[in-house]
């Protein structure tokens, strides 16, 4: 028998017959015959943008992102167990907390308006197409339940002295694991009645104990997997394909052949069906396509947030959407002989700009010397009769948080800017003007701003952004009040 494709998701496996991805992955599961998941959604939590009654809040593009991964999760383990895959769900800890509805309550006006954010619960069990209704409690005594545990009776004997218990599972399913004391479902089994696959749900591993890693002491091999994992990784292929041999055996059901498809064999109802599902389906397309021209808007208005911590084309990019935000009419040049990364100008003068972005390092003199050749060349153009004004835009210690970041330009930088009349942009500084701008029309500031790049000698210094825009406040509030 050929290799059995497995994918783990969520955590790896020190075997190279199973490969791994993410959960924020978008990964088709028909590609594998078993799929190992694990519903960890921790990424989430670390990213989170409040707190509401006590758990973690995300913001509304977190909330999107999740609520969207979770459905993806949900229909592709579908699918996978129609498609005959057996799909294997570890049970790790439930991880309650609170997502934007997309809706608000706004309440008083002007400076004094607040705005209330409407959230609604979640967890990471709404990735697993099962009404599982898990409830937190934590322990190590299981044993197999009297029926539907042989399947798994095999890797229970190999794995149980590991596994623990995060959840107690309620609702109505299948149990072929249960607590030693009080019959509490811990472990379930979903099979399809219209193919071989089937759900299965495993109380918790521990996947990354230290005993699994390379330590300092081999410093040529620190952080790989010991032999210890890559044998614990052997028998857990070994035993999960054991589990899809059992189920198959036990539940194989013969294909449809193709005269038995003929319409005289349909039941008059299955076509009312069919008729019924092809209708949701062409719904589906229709606003499948309306969903993905929202996420392109969304991607294309977040690209803005490149400033904060990008480089390269993606830096330059977002800059030159900030410039058009501001008022300039903007550009990039290259005629096989010159390139600049920015071209821009308006009723107030000509620049030219050049972007750097540093993973770890303060913006230095490197670029300057490509900024005034790139000034000189662009005059000996025949359409040009004055200097362009050189503009240095910087995006240094780029994966820093902005507040812990040093001084973005080198003292070195900030005095060469000066005897060559150059402004210095700090990309964050452009970031938040060019987002109240984006939000808000305000000719007068946007002059201001333009202004400020086109008189600056050294690092530019934007006027403050008016007070107004920032009064009020959002607060979430529950969607169930």
């Amino acid at each position: 028998m050929a290799n059995k494709k497995i994918l783990t998701i969520g955590f790896s496996l020190a075997d190279d017959q199973a490969e791994s991805c993410e959960f924020d992955s978008e990964a088709s599961l028909l590609d594998w015959d078993i799929i190992l998941f694990k519903p960890d959604i921790n990424d989430y939590l670390y990213r989170r943008e409040s707190t509401f009654e006590g758990k973690p809040c995300l913001s509304d593009d977190q909330s999107f992102k999740l609520r969207a991964q979770s459905e993806h999760w949900r229909r592709e383990i579908k699918a996978a167990i129609e498609h005959g895959k057996l799909v294997l769900v570890f049970l790790s800890e439930l991880t309650p907390l609170s997502i934007a509805t997309g809706k608000k309550e706004y309440s008083g006006t002007g400076r004094n308006q607040k705005v209330t954010r409407i959230v609604a619960g979640y967890d990471n069990y709404q990735s697993i197409p099962l009404g599982l209704k898990p409830i937190i409690s934590k322990g190590k005594e299981i044993k197999l339940s009297a029926k539907n545990s042989d399947c798994i009776s095999s890797y229970w004997y190999e794995f149980s002295s590991v596994s623990s218990y995060k959840v107690i599972v309620g609702g109505e399913v299948t149990p072929c694991l249960l607590t030693k004391h009080g019959d509490k479902v811990v472990g379930t089994i979903a099979t399809s009645k219209n193919s071989n696959g089937a759900l299965l749900c495993l109380p918790d591993i521990d996947f990354y104990p230290a005993s699994f890693f390379v330590g300092e002491e081999d410093e040529a091999n620190e952080g790989g997997w010991t032999p210890e994992a890559k044998q614990f990784a052997a028998r857990m292929i070994k035993a999960i394909i054991s589990i899809d041999k059992s189920l198959r055996s036990s539940s194989e059901l013969t294909p449809e052949p193709d005269w038995a498809k003929d319409t005289k064999y349909r039941l008059s109802q299955e076509k009312l069906a069919s008729q019924k599902l092809l209708k949701i389906e062409q719904d589906l397309e229709v606003i499948q396509a309306e969903k993905e021209a929202v996420i392109d808007e969304v991607k294309d208005l977040g690209r803005l947030r490149n400033l904060l911590f990008e480089k390269g084309k993606p830096l330059e990019f977002a800059i030159l959407d900030a410039l058009k935000i501001i008022g300039f009419e903007v550009s990039q040049f290259d005629n096989g002989e010159s390139e600049f990364d920015a071209v821009f100008e308006s009723k107030e003068g000509r620049l030219i700009g050049e972007a750097e972005g540093k993973d770890n390092k303060a913006i230095n003199i490197d670029k300057l010397r490509q900024l005034a050749m790139n000034v000189h060349e662009d005059l000996e153009r025949d359409e040009v009769c004055e200097p362009a004004k050189p503009v240095l835009f910087g995006n240094p210690y780029r994966l820093q948080s902005i507040d812990d970041r040093p001084e973005p330009f080198t003292t070195k930088c900030i005095s060469a800017a000066s005897s060559s009349s150059t402004a210095l942009v700090f990309t964050p500084d452009l970031f938040l003007i060019a987002k109240y701008l984006k939000d808000k029309h305000d000719a007068k500031y946007a002059a201001k701003c333009r202004k400020a790049i086109l008189t600056s000698i050294g690092k530019v210094v934007f006027p403050e952004v008016p007070k107004e825009v920032v009064a009020g406040s959002e607060q979430p509030k529950s969607d169930e009040a």
